[in-house]
């Protein structure tokens, strides 16, 4: 899997390149973005998606407002930083990813205001880089980790899209599949549609194609189904933030498959970087849930299929209680029956998460 949908091109003056997931499956397309407004509409129409995939965005967005300012001293470079990330922060509310990346960029500002401005830039753009490259490392942590999960002959089911596309490259609910898939276990994946802009119908199944993995398209109200008739055995998802007891905030749709995974007795899973997890937020009930327009659901590609003036409700995220899922696979490992002390104790396993939100 050689898929990069994020990525920096050239030196200081090159362009943030992004795969235009608005264009998938039809088209391949790719979008250089210069300043960051075009990274702010790029995260905010979703032509770039998936919480890890939005804060490397955001970091090299920051990179891009920044290169260009005149400054005598860094400090004056740093307060535009300090602008451009809250600039970038409206962009969406949900992925913890987002505000981590920025806030990283604007602390390894700080910690380096002695440099002359044009060094502080290159610095900041190493840092950016240095983002998008942990975030592939992570990815194929998540993978080694999450594999250990799928047995040779499962059907899995996943929602939305949670591969390379989302990411650096590799994914993290689907780096399990594609690891599984490598070692040689027989998979067949059900993909979610994924409504109403169909992120698993457009992107997952392509994905999952272009890898040669067995997958199956179904409508979203076909997940009980499946389930039902024994076709499923695991269920997969990721995550845009997961608070400090293990609630996750996912794709709308999410926290009615971890409902029918218990009751039909499938192990629930959640697989996201340990940046994704927020230790301000004692639970799920805390995170802050995007509402996108209603022309999504109303109108969506262009063609209405609903009355107009009808009222409409479209949170973009729902939050499944902890108590729903299995396991949570990070970069670091499995955290079983995850709640607060579990959550706890596999983030501090490892100091490095000093950089993540807390």
């Amino acid at each position: 899997m050689s898929l990069r949908p994020v990525e920096w091109i050239g030196g200081l003056d090159g362009v943030l390149r992004l795969i235009d997931q608005t264009r998938l499956p039809a088209n391949l397309v790719f979008l250089e973005c210069r300043d960051p407004e075009m990274v702010f509409e790029a995260i905010r129409s979703l032509r770039v998606r998936g919480a890890p995939a939005i804060g490397i965005a955001a970091a090299m967005g920051a990179v891009l407002g920044i290169r260009d300012v005149s400054a005598d001293t860094s400090t004056t470079l740093i307060e535009r930083l300090k602008e451009v990330s809250d600039d970038l922060g409206r962009s969406r509310p949900t992925a913890v990813n987002l505000f981590w990346a920025l806030e990283r960029m604007v602390k390894t500002a700080e910690r380096n205001a002695r440099l002359p401005p044009e060094a502080l830039k290159r610095r900041l753009l190493e840092e950016a880089v240095a983002i998008r490259d942990e975030d592939a490392r992570m990815c194929r942590a998540i993978g080694r980790n999450g594999v250990k999960l799928i047995a040779d002959g499962d059907g899995v089911l996943t929602h939305c899209n949670a591969g390379a596309l989302a990411t650096a490259e590799y994914g993290t609910a689907l780096a399990a599949l594609f690891t599984a898939h490598e070692q040689g276990k027989r998979i067949r994946v059900y993909a979610d549609e994924t409504r109403p802009l169909l992120q698993g119908a457009r992107l997952t199944t392509w994905e999952l194609m272009r890898a040669g993995i067995d997958v199956t398209l179904i409508c979203d109200n076909t997940a009980g189904q499946v389930m039902k008739e024994g076709r499923v055995q695991r269920v997969i998802v990721g995550a845009d933030r997961i608070a400090a007891n293990g609630d996750a905030a996912n794709k709308i749709g999410t926290y009615s498959l971890a409902l029918l995974a218990k009751v039909h007795d499938i192990p629930f899973y959640v697989a996201a970087p340990s940046s994704t997890f927020d230790l301000s937020l004692p639970n799920g009930g805390e995170i802050p849930i995007e509402e996108r327009a209603p022309e999504e659901v109303t109108e969506g590609f262009g063609r209405r299929t609903a009355p107009e003036g009808v009222r409409v409700y479209s949170p973009a995220f729902d939050v499944t209680p902890h108590e729903y899922i299995a396991a949570i696979v990070t970069e670091r490992g499995i955290i079983e029956h995850p709640d607060a002390e579990a959550v706890r104790t596999h983030l501090a396993a490892d100091s490095s998460h000093e950089n993540t939100p807390c």
